[in-house]
């Protein structure tokens, strides 16, 4: 039977957690699923966007799914592309590139827009709101050229924003229309406390205040108050809340109010169409939480599978447990004081800690906490239940009521939730270690989508985990295993390949008993690279377990189109490359060519299918910057040229270059060689780094320039070039050999022990050999060279055959 083609408007949170609900419960079978998103990325953890601006985390980080995840629920996604309306009568969906697609079903989740003041000067350049991965990246750039911001709105958003910016070194006011902070979710008393509390960490609160005038000619330079007072600035953040985007429903003739009016299905007034998340209002209220919108997922996937019990989503008590700041506050259902409720408060104002639980006719009704929130699930569960508290002391409330010291987890029902933001109870976290094995957070969270959002309950998690192992749970060492398909480690896969002899993906799955049939993203690359790093000689690489930039041999772009970075050994080139170069770049109409940090040419914007003649006519290798492998060796012009170089710094580069490139290595490895202590080449944020001094050598290793910046450690100094290779291939060998996949060299080296490594390759001069002899066998079987690639039927059949998946970004 022919599939059904359902249609995701908007590829969010809540939109393509509807996606995850239907797969699920079986939808991948029944349907063709094509998702489109106005924004140029995969789906990410919006709630995590003030982690990224406070330099926590990366935006890759945050992903909450990868390309390769489309993939393999056979979705075609157009990133970039918005959905302009509906045809509920032909039954398509029309984009703003003049796209039309057919549907059975669609979804809209178009989630909402950013409240933005209609002040004058609203439209100066440095106004924006804090909404998505494009505002984090312009706020991250102004806070590198300019030095003052405000932000206008003191909820959550605003707060997590001027801490952002804070970190990023600007000095921040934050202006707000109330005289207490996040009035959403805390009574004056808390947002008073948590005044105190972030003032002293350099946030400046211009309260209560109201803007009026924003003043600049062509960039913001000052905000001017009703009271007649101002302050200057250079930034000014937009922190005021959110409106549904409703746009599409608007321009389709479906039902909307204040959102898009669904029924207790998420059905909306157009046949076939549902809606879900921030965009949808049910009995008149529009939800901003996650928690909500994740109920709302698994109603929409029962219903539009077919398979509803008659139950439908019959609106959601809201909570709300967060860290701002570092400082961790929590709230639920009514906690202002309305006249018929009593309050139980607790107030310790040497430890900063406040506690405020609303009774109604002897049931909690509502809870504030700030500063400790361990008593937050319980509350919470409390006034879901409608818990009767007429026999409990009402201090004791705000205690685990145990007398033999148990934990407020262990003293929790099984039907309690855990994760509010997913609504994971106690029962299923414990069902999952004790029936699927899962031993860590991170194997939880993969199972059971606890944790998986704004992560406040990892801690209770791991006290689950504690409680339900016993002796066998090892706190301080936590199982970082592979992925969620497998219970074991990265070290334990390798040694059962090796004590085992597996030599094959599937082999490796079945004899270790996976829990999928077919792996997943995450763990199919890593045994890939694993089974070629234990058996190089036996071993076929599995081309399909890449991942889809190594597949296509390049790298694709937000457009969705590529860039090519032909190799430049050393950074050294000549006029009849450059020619070639420039010649296939006017052919096929390339749009940018940059120079690299790498000392390359990057060429932007290459049609996916003319990446095989491309790269047959540049007639060069690639510089496989796609690749988890060797990427650049850096050089400066070295002694040759140079008045201060002491060494060849371009002979060694193009040396290290041509031995190790193509090798296969955990993470993407870069290089560089300076020919003085001067390090123009930057050999000291390096993955290995060379610097010549009078006469030798040093080796540097563990370097990073990138968010965590980490200065390399120097790792010994020797006289010869010959020991430079040498020294070079043991100590990327023992790398390839001990680090987990994905782990750059940085971390692996605070993991593993700069003295350890010292021992393994500077003292052990046989143990040295035998990593230099491995590393010389793995170089010997790299077949395929790029050249023979080129125009090959392997390529063309990954560029045009009929993939799973057709990832297109416009």
């Amino acid at each position: 039977m022919a599939k059904q083609k359902l249609v995701l408007i908007g590829n969010g949170m809540a939109g393509v957690r509807a996606i995850e609900e239907i797969i699920k419960v079986g939808g991948k079978d029944k349907f063709e699923i094509t998702i489109f998103g106005s924004e140029p990325h995969v789906n990410y953890n919006r709630i995590a966007l003030s982690t990224v601006l406070q330099g926590d985390t990366t935006i890759k980080d945050i992903e909450l799914n990868s390309l390769e995840w489309y993939e393999e629920n056979n979705i075609t996604l157009y990133t970039s592309e918005t959905v302009m309306k509906l045809d509920k009568e032909k039954k398509t969906i029309v984009t703003d590139k003049g796209r039309e697609v057919s549907y059975d079903y669609a979804i809209i989740a178009t989630g909402s827009h950013p409240f933005m003041l209609p002040l004058p000067g609203a439209d100066l350049e440095g106004v924006i709101a804090f909404r998505n991965i494009k505002d984090c990246e312009m706020m991250i750039e102004a806070a590198e050229n300019y030095k003052k911001a405000v932000v206008i709105g003191g909820g959550l958003l605003g707060l997590e924003a001027a801490r952002g910016l804070i970190n990023l070194g600007m000095k921040v006011d934050v202006v707000h229309i109330q005289d207490y902070l996040m009035e959403r979710q805390l009574d004056q008393d808390a947002g008073r406390l948590l005044r105190i509390e972030l003032e002293k960490q350099g946030m400046n609160f211009l309260m209560p205040k109201l803007t009026s005038e924003i003043v600049g000619r062509k960039r913001v330079k000052k905000i001017r108050f009703k009271d007649g007072t101002e302050t200057t600035a250079d930034l000014v953040v937009m922190a005021v809340g959110i409106k549904p985007n409703v746009d599409v429903a608007k321009a389709s003739d479906i039902e909307v109010n204040r959102g898009i009016v669904v029924n207790d299905f998420m059905e909306t007034s157009a046949d076939g169409v549902f809606a879900v998340g921030e965009c949808a209002e049910h009995r008149e209220i529009v939800y901003g939480l996650v928690a909500p919108l994740w109920e709302q997922g698994k109603v929409l996937a029962k219903r539009i599978c077919g398979e509803d019990a008659g139950v439908g989503y019959e609106g959601s008590v809201l909570s709300t447990k967060l860290k701002v700041s570092g400082v961790n506050v929590f709230s639920a259902g009514e906690f202002m004081d309305d006249g018929s409720t009593r309050s139980v408060r607790v107030y310790d104002e040497f430890e900063g800690i406040y506690k405020k639980v609303m009774i109604r006719d002897n049931k909690v009704v509502g809870a504030v906490l700030f500063g400790d929130t361990k008593e937050g699930p319980k509350l919470f569960n409390m006034i879901q239940d409608g818990a009767d508290v007429s026999d409990m002391a009402p201090i004791s409330i705000l205690q685990d009521g145990s007398t033999s010291g148990e934990s407020i987890v262990a003293s929790m029902a099984d039907s309690d939730t855990v994760c509010g933001c997913n609504g994971v109870s106690k029962g299923e976290i414990v069902n999952s270690i004790k029936v699927d094995g899962m031993c860590s957070v991170e194997e939880v969270s993969g199972c059971t989508n606890a944790g998986r959002s704004c992560g406040t309950c990892k801690p209770m998690i791991a006290e689950l985990l504690e409680l339900t192992l016993g002796d066998e749970f090892d706190g301080a060492n936590q199982k970082q295993t592979l992925c969620s398909c497998t219970t074991l480690t990265h070290e334990e896969v390798v040694d059962e390949i090796r004590a085992k002899g597996l030599t094959h993906s599937k082999e490796v799955m079945n004899v270790l008993g996976w829990k999928t049939d077919e792996g997943c993203s995450k763990c199919r690359p890593a045994i890939n690279y694993y089974l070629g790093m234990v058996h190089p000689t036996i071993h076929e690489d599995e081309r399909e377990s890449r991942f889809v930039n190594e597949r296509m041999h390049a790298n694709i772009q937000k457009d969705g189109t590529y860039s090519v970075v032909p190799r430049m050994y050393g950074g050294v080139t000549n006029s009849s490359e450059l020619r070639r170069i420039a010649d296939v770049a006017d052919k096929y109409d390339v749009p940018l060519m940059k120079i690299t940090g790498g000392q390359r040419i990057d060429l932007f914007g290459v049609k996916k299918e003319d990446l095989p003649q491309v790269w047959k006519e540049l007639d060069m290798p690639s510089g496989y910057a796609y690749g988890k492998s060797l990427r650049t060796v850096k050089t400066c012009v070295g002694e040759n040229f140079c008045r201060f170089g002491t060494q060849d710094s371009i002979g060694m580069g193009i040396a290290l270059e041509k031995k190790f490139e193509r090798l296969p290595t955990p993470h993407k490895v870069k290089m560089a060689v300076s020919a003085c202590p001067r390090n123009c080449a930057e050999s000291g944020i390096k993955d290995l780094g060379i610097v010549g001094v009078e006469g030798a050598w040093e080796i540097y290793v563990g370097g990073n320039g990138g968010t965590e910046l980490r200065k390399a450690d120097l790792l010994c100094k020797v006289k010869t070039s010959e020991e430079v290779l040498e020294i070079t291939a043991a100590y990327l060998q023992l790398y390839r050999e001990t680090a987990r996949y994905l782990e750059r060299t940085a971390p692996w080296v605070e993991r593993y022990g700069l003295e350890l490594i010292r021992k393994e390759i500077i003292e052990d001069e046989e143990n040295r050999k035998a990593l230099s002899d491995r590393m010389d066998t793995a170089l010997s079987v790299l077949h395929d060279p790029w050249e023979e690639i080129i125009g090959s039927e392997d390529l063309k059949q990954t560029l045009f055959s009929n993939n799973k998946v057709k990832v297109v970004q416009s």
